[in-house]
């Protein structure tokens, strides 16, 4: 496919971890945070080609998987409502909450409705003025910008029937967080490109100088990650920690400004709790004072709640590149992506849904290629 085949060219894929085997001569610990990563490093097996010294760990890089508990049971509480139009992405809908999921919710007659845009969720506001619409605003800064276009024009449209329940999440502070754990293994990150295609990554360099870890910005491909790879290795085995563009096709240092614009007027930061990791100080986006009136929780009376994770899912631990998947014992027997028992194994960006799809038979984790 023209201008994807370069990006997955075996030769050249070789050719690079050949680079990474004669400049690695120390073990390293990378940690790639966005899921679509991990995805990508699982499907083409590209762990499985750098040297026995690397070790590449699973970050929370799946806004899905981080959604906690009470904002599931929260959407649950809304969608289950009369006269609601609940929206939501589709790859929610089977994320579990602590009793049911938002399919389940449908299949009993709530009004659930996959969108493929949060304006779409403004679009049916419009066209259903009986009703309470309510879209489930989940996200990194990827997709925050397109979540405060849709407030910003429900505010311009004056629709009161619209709302969003708001559960965005900010990439610096949790890689901040773990890397001021005690446990904390990770010596390099490879930043998720979509993020800086928005934020850009200044941010980054504070973190990078602060814990004296490389830091370098990274795309999706085979060949974008074994580059980030060498790149974060080359900056390891020489002492640096620095923050570093590969993904620079898509990336500018300042990101896309218009978009953070919008995303400072109508959001402010909050604290924000991640699914499994615990609540992270000004990690997630909430909405500002002036776009009050559009906040679901406020609107429809929910109130702070607490729900203890299920004790036999690890998806903390593997959210926190702590523990591999199939290290849980409960990975491919009693969770499954038919019946989860945590985000990580539903999300199309999920970890344990990686492993599962690509190496649930055991046998690529047992060995690695030399």
């Amino acid at each position: 496919m023209k201008f994807l085949d370069e990006y997955r060219d075996a030769e050249l894929a070789q050719k690079l971890a050949r680079e990474i085997h004669r400049i690695t001569t120390k073990p390293w610990t990378i940690m790639e945070v966005c899921g679509g990563q991990t995805h990508a490093i699982v499907k083409f097996g590209i762990d499985e080609l750098l040297p026995e010294q690397i070790t590449l760990i699973h970050g929370p890089g799946c806004p899905v998987c981080v959604t906690p508990l009470e904002m599931i049971d929260k959407a649950l509480e809304i969608a289950a409502r009369p006269g609601v139009i609940f929206t939501s992405f589709g790859d929610m809908l089977r994320v579990p909450g602590s009793t049911t999921d938002l399919l389940s919710v449908k299949a009993k007659g709530g009004d659930v409705r996959i969108v493929y845009s949060p304006l779409d969720a403004v679009k049916l506001g419009e066209q259903n003025p009986a009703k309470e619409v309510v879209f489930f605003g989940v996200g990194f800064e990827t997709t925050a910008p397109a979540t405060a276009m849709a407030i910003f024009q429900a505010e311009q449209k004056g629709l009161k029937n619209f709302s969003m329940l708001i559960s965005h999440v900010l990439v610096p502070p949790a890689m901040e967080a773990l890397l001021s754990s005690p446990d904390c293994r990770v010596q390099g990150f490879l930043a998720a490109g979509h993020v800086c295609a928005v934020m850009g990554f200044e941010e980054y360099f504070p973190i990078a100088a602060k814990y004296r870890v490389p830091i370098v910005v990274t795309g999706f491909e085979p060949m974008d990650i074994l580059q980030g790879i060498q790149m974060c290795v080359q900056q390891l085995e020489s002492g640096r920690a620095e923050v570093e563009n590969q993904y620079a096709r898509a990336v500018r240092k300042q990101g896309n400004q218009p978009a953070q614009h919008l995303v400072g007027e109508v959001f402010r930061v909050v604290p924000r709790k991640w699914r499994g990791v615990g609540e992270i100080p000004a990690s997630g986006l909430g909405l500002s004072a002036a776009y009050a009136a559009f906040d679901a929780e406020q609107k429809f009376g929910l109130t702070d709640r607490r729900v203890d994770e299920p004790v036999d899912c690890l998806s903390g631990q593997v959210l926190q590149g702590l523990i591999k998947p199939h290290q849980c014992l409960a990975f491919g027997t009693r969770c499954t992506p038919e019946h989860p028992l945590g985000a990580t194994m539903v999300s199309s960006e999920g970890a344990c849904a990686a492993y599962y799809r690509y190496r649930r038979h055991g046998a690529a984790e047992t060995t690695r290629a030399k």
